[in-house]
């Protein structure tokens, strides 16, 4: 025999408050919806245009960012190919046209290739005999504080060499010391032009050492090392390195030179 279904009063109440949770979470997640659909429009409001302003200057920044980038890069591109046939034309024994290209680089904004442009056409002004140009340029290289080092350096050596019979010695030696010693890039160059300065100043004690210490010096050219090596031997100095045997003892002059 079925049971009849139970309809207490108690059961009654439980699904009505079961109701009334449901609907009042249904209202409050529309009323949640809805300060949030305001909050948005306010701060769309306030803030939406400058937002969108910035948005837009950013992009034109990018865009304007990738045009440079690529601008330079042609630039860069288009230097570096004249720059190269300005070399060709100097292997070509066409210094004009070379001179005309150098010019138009060093005249421009090239930053990597100016100054090699500009020691280029200082070089073309020796080759015409134009000393006092030549020393120009490469003053104006050498105290360009833009232009690497390197380069800064190789000016101020070539505009010695440029005019060292018309210098003073200690100019000379205030100019070059700083690359006359071991290590230094320039070293067997401008030791050679220092000691060749101390000679001219009747300074033979600080001469032999560095022509020696030229001669010693593997990274220096044969040649200047030879001549380094006999002006040493002139003054005095032992340019020559000590040949050793094979338990570490020297060997004499006479057996070092076979």
């Amino acid at each position: 025999m079925a049971l009849p279904p139970e309809n207490s009063p108690a059961s009654n109440d439980d699904r009505k408050a079961a109701q009334r949770a449901a609907q009042q979470d249904v209202f409050m997640r529309e009323v949640d919806d809805a300060v949030r659909q305001d909050q948005m429009e306010g701060f769309m409001k306030t803030w939406g245009k400058p937002l969108l302003a910035v948005v837009v200057l950013g992009l034109a920044a990018f865009g304007g960012w990738l045009y440079w980038n690529h601008h330079q890069k042609s630039l860069r591109e288009e230097h570096a190919e004249a720059f190269i046939q300005g070399l060709d034309s100097v292997k070509a024994g066409n210094l004009d046209d070379a001179k005309s290209k150098f010019e138009a680089l060093a005249a421009k904004d090239a930053k990597a290739n100016a100054a090699p442009a500009q020691l280029m056409l200082a070089g073309i002004a020796m080759e015409k005999d134009d000393a006092t140009g030549a020393v120009k340029i490469y003053d104006q290289v050498a105290a360009d504080q833009s232009v690497p080092k390197p380069l800064r350096d190789l000016a101020t050596v070539r505009s010695v060499a440029a005019r060292f019979d018309e210098m003073k010695p200690q100019d000379v030696v205030d100019r070059l010391k700083p690359m006359a010693a071991p290590g230094n890039a320039w070293f067997g160059v401008a030791g050679e032009m220092v000691a060749m300065a101390y000679l001219k100043m009747d300074k033979r004690d600080q001469a032999g050492p560095l022509f020696a210490a030229i001669a010693k010096d593997e990274s220096v050219s044969d040649d200047l090392r030879s001549r380094a090596r006999q002006l040493a031997a002139v003054l005095g100095v032992d340019a020559i390195d000590d040949v050793v045997d094979e338990n570490g003892e020297a060997l004499p002059a006479a057996s070092a030179k076979k």
